[in-house]
């Protein structure tokens, strides 16, 4: 097949599959689903099985098991595998502002009323957080948006030094979070289940946003072990923990997505100003894969 052909017959799989995700993403019911996948993943099989099953996992998705607190064969399900955790040597901490996990860089930019979701896509940065009050700490800051995929670690760290203000569990929708959807769906990161941590630095503020997604069902926050986001219907309300004055250090764990999915890093304008961070130096970072813990752009102070 000729180079022009192979393009065409690429473009047009391409076509046939956003086809396929516009007709059947709006009737698949997401919650339910998630629910179920989430059940399946952490499901006690029989030993030879669950090897399998694990092994399977590594092997299809690249997993980098070097990097692992534990062997392959330790891990008794798919879950325990997708949420393991690194050797503490793994991952060497970095200065200033890091990232909070491994993931790629889908936007970065200015904070206003607004955040950039996707080419001519916004979203309410009050609706994200459920705060107008929170929404308006974070004029004139900047934000750094994070995707998960399958292959990735799935704890999320501290970015900086920070008091616990609050944990926040705002119920919502299961869409992916892909491609497809950052493109097509308004507003996707203020209308999907997430869960926001806001902490208060010397330097600064600054809160981080994760956001589930179809097969996302249980986000857990380290800090907060008495939240629980597994889906239970639609109808259930925000809920909002106080902080108690947790503190954590730069690169902890705050978080675990149980499958993949995103994060939103929203820096106050004081914390960049103290970390020399500006608009450009985060666009450079679009586009680019990260590693939890490694800086997002050095302090030189």
């Amino acid at each position: 097949m000729s180079q022009p052909e192979s393009s065409k017959v690429l473009s047009l799989r391409e076509r046939l599959k956003e086809k396929a995700m516009d007709w059947l993403m709006p009737h698949l019911p997401k919650g339910e689903l998630s629910h179920l996948t989430g059940r399946l993943a952490h499901l006690d099989l029989p030993q030879p099985l669950a090897r399998v099953s694990v092994q399977a996992f590594a092997e299809a998705y690249g997993l980098n098991m070097q990097e692992a607190e534990f062997p392959l064969e330790y891990y008794a399900n798919v879950g325990e595998l997708f949420t393991r955790r690194l050797k503490p040597e793994a991952r060497p901490l970095g200065q200033g502002v890091l990232h909070p996990a491994d993931a790629v860089i889908l936007q970065a930019g200015p904070i206003g009323a607004t955040l950039v979701q996707a080419k001519g896509i916004d979203y309410s940065l009050s609706q994200l957080l459920a705060s107008e009050a929170e929404a308006a700490e974070f004029q004139g800051g900047l934000f750094v948006s994070y995707y998960l995929c399958p292959t990735d670690y799935h704890r999320v760290h501290a970015s900086f030094d920070g008091r616990l203000l609050n944990t926040r569990h705002m119920p919502g929708e299961f869409w992916p979070v892909n491609s497809w959807s950052v493109s097509k769906i308004e507003s996707l990161y203020a209308i999907n289940e997430r869960v926001a941590m806001s902490f208060a630095a010397k330097a600064g503020r600054w809160t981080a946003v994760m956001i589930a997604a179809t097969n996302v069902g249980n986000i857990s926050a380290t800090l907060c072990p008495e939240l629980s986001t597994r889906p239970r219907g639609k109808r259930r309300s925000l809920r909002n923990f106080p902080g108690a004055d947790r503190e954590v250090a730069a690169g902890d764990e705050i978080g675990i997505f149980r499958m993949g999915s995103s994060v939103v890093l929203l820096l106050d304008a004081q914390l960049c100003r103290s970390m020399e961070l500006t608009e450009d130096k985060l666009r450079a970072l679009i586009g680019k894969s990260t590693r939890v813990r490694a800086s997002l752009s050095p302090s030189n102070s």
